[in-house]
C-alpha cells in the first residue's frame, strides 16, 4: 500500500496541492478535498481512496470552472451543464457539481429566468413570443418559462409596444402610411408581440401626413421609379411600370395621375 510522503502547495495556483506516494508524484487534490479528506505525510492510500480522492477533486475543478463561468453573468443550469460538458467532465462529475451549485445558491433556474425576462421586456421591450424563445434556447423548462411570463401583464406589453410602434413611426415619415403601417408589423412581430396586441397598437398611432409630405413622399417614390424605367422604356409602358410602382408603396391613384401629368408636361417642355 503507498503512504503519502509529501504535501507541496502549488505556485500558480494556491488553492491546489501536489501529493507524492512514495517520493513519487501522484495527483493534485484542491485545498478543499485535502481538508475534507484529511491528507496528510504517512497517511496509507489504498486504490479505493485514491479514486475516491480523485474523484472528488474532479467535482471540486468543475464546480470550480462552474463559478468561473457564472461570474460574467447569470446562467441557466443548461448554459452551465453544456459548458462543462464542452470542458470534457464527465456526466456524474458534472451532476454532483451542479447539485453543489444549486444547493449554495449559485444556479437557480427561477432567478435566472425572472431576471432575463425582467431585462428583456424593460431594456430591449421584448414581446412574450420571442423572450419564451430566448428562454427555450437557454434550455429552460415549459413549465418555468409560462410561470414567469404569466407575470408580464397586458399593459406592459401593450406600452413595450407602443414605445416601439412609436419609434418605429418617427423613423419612417419619408413613406407612406401603407408602408409605415407595415414596418411597425414587422419590428413588433420580430420583437414578439401577437398579432392582436399588434392591430390594438396601430390604432392608437398617427401615421396620416399632412399635404406637404404627401407631395413630397410622391415626388421621392415617382422620381425614384421613372429614373429607374426610363433608360429601357418609354410612353404607355413607362407610366404603367411608374404606376405600378408608386401604387405598390402606397401612393393614392390620384395623387400617381398628378405625378404622371407632371411628368408628361415636362416631357413636352423640353
Amino acid at each position: 500500500m503507498a503512504v503519502i510522503t509529501k504535501i507541496t502547495r502549488q505556485k500558480r495556483d494556491q488553492e491546489r496541492y501536489n501529493i507524492f506516494l512514495d517520493e513519487q508524484y501522484a495527483f493534485s487534490v484542491h485545498e478543499s478535498v485535502l481538508v475534507k479528506y484529511g491528507l496528510t505525510k504517512g497517511m496509507p492510500m489504498d486504490e479505493w481512496a485514491l479514486g475516491e480522492i480523485t474523484y472528488e477533486d474532479q467535482i471540486e475543478k468543475a464546480f470550480n470552472r462552474a463559478l468561473h463561468y457564472l461570474s460574467f453573468r447569470m446562467r441557466s443550469e443548461h448554459e452551465v451543464k453544456k459548458k462543462l460538458s464542452e470542458l470534457e467532465y464527465g456526466e456524474a462529475v458534472i451532476l454532483e457539481a451542479l447539485a453543489k451549485l444549486r444547493r449554495l445558491g449559485f444556479l437557480n433556474d427561477e432567478a435566472f429566468t425572472e431576471a432575463l425576462v425582467q431585462t428583456h421586456k424593460n431594456t430591449s421591450y421584448k414581446g412574450p413570443q420571442a423572450i419564451r424563445q430566448e428562454l427555450r434556447k437557454k434550455g429552460v423548462e415549459k413549465e418555468l418559462q409560462e410561470k414567469v411570463l404569466e407575470n408580464y401583464s397586458e399593459d406592459e406589453q401593450f406600452a413595450n409596444a407602443k414605445k416601439l410602434a412609436e419609434k418605429s413611426a418617427a423613423s419612417n415619415r419619408n413613406s407612406t402610411p401603407s408602408q409605415t403601417k407595415q414596418k411597425i408589423q414587422n419590428a413588433l412581430s420580430r420583437k414578439g408581440f401577437s398579432f392582436d396586441l399588434i392591430q390594438q397598437v396601430l390604432e392608437t398611432i398617427d401615421i396620416d401626413r399632412n399635404e406637404d409630405e404627401w407631395e413630397a413622399i410622391t415626388d421621392s417614390v415617382g422620381e425614384k421609379a421613372w429614373r429607374r424605367y426610363q433608360t429601357k422604356h418609354s410612353g404607355y409602358e413607362l407610366h404603367n411600370r411608374v404606376k405600378q410602382t408608386m401604387y405598390q408603396k402606397g401612393i393614392p391613384i390620384d395623387r400617381i395621375e398628378q405625378f404622371i401629368e407632371k411628368k408628361e408636361n415636362e416631357t413636352d417642355d423640353e
